[in-house]
């Protein structure tokens, strides 16, 4: 009887432990239309569509090959009140503005990415483009960035343009707007007024210098 009772606890464990593998090889699949958020996506190939930005940090990151599309039209009034603020644009700070972003945590696009306004933390790798601001730091631009208003992240490695403002904490490329600030910069940037971490110039700024710790 007990070697009964064992053999059927064993073949049971056997089942449920087949059964996550199967349900585990399900989600790492890559899909081709994919929605966010949700706990059952991890890899898109093809369009990741997402209807609100995800802010919930066990849902698992997604890795998108081709295009991310976001409809959060909640954070469209973000950019009104960095407007009301760009005064002290030079004070905007960035979440663990001393720590680097954990890309392990954070969606990758490997594309474009394409939104009313994106304020989810992701590491773009080509296009990032808004139809009003990129407001999303502590996110990775390796690319270009373009937006009407604002560019805000962490950091930048290639081409940011906006209207208003650029501001980055580390900054690899050139910055075109009004307003461009950064604070590790290696580069060039265009406009108004431009703030690094060795000067502030109007109608162009430069570093090509190592930050001096």
């Amino acid at each position: 009887m007990k070697i009964k009772f064992l053999i059927i606890v064993s073949l049971f464990t056997g089942s449920v432990i087949s059964a996550q593998d199967s349900l585990n090889t399900v989600l790492d699949r890559p899909r081709l239309i994919a929605f966010s958020p949700s706990k059952e996506t991890k890899n898109v190939n093809g369009m990741l569509i997402k209807y609100y930005d995800e802010i919930d940090q066990d849902i698992q990151p997604k890795k998108v090959n081709g295009v991310g599309l976001g409809f959060n039209g909640l954070g469209i009034f973000f950019p009104v009140l960095f407007l009301v603020n760009i005064a002290s644009i030079d004070n905007w700070e960035i979440n663990d503005i001393d720590s680097e972003p954990l890309p392990d945590k954070m969606n990758k696009i490997n594309g474009m990415q394409l939104s009313i306004v994106n304020m989810e933390s992701t590491v773009t790798n080509g296009l990032e483009l808004s139809l009003s601001s990129n407001i999303s730091a502590p996110s990775v631009t390796n690319g270009v960035a373009v937006s009407p208003l604002y560019n805000f992240h962490h950091t930048t490695k290639g081409l940011a343009v906006s209207t208003l403002a650029n501001v980055s904490q580390k900054c690899r490329g050139v910055q075109i707007a009004l307003i461009n600030v950064c604070k590790d910069s290696r580069g060039i940037q265009i406009g108004f007024w431009n703030t690094n971490e060795k000067r502030k110039f109007p109608l162009i700024n430069w570093n090509f210098k190592n930050k001096k710790l």
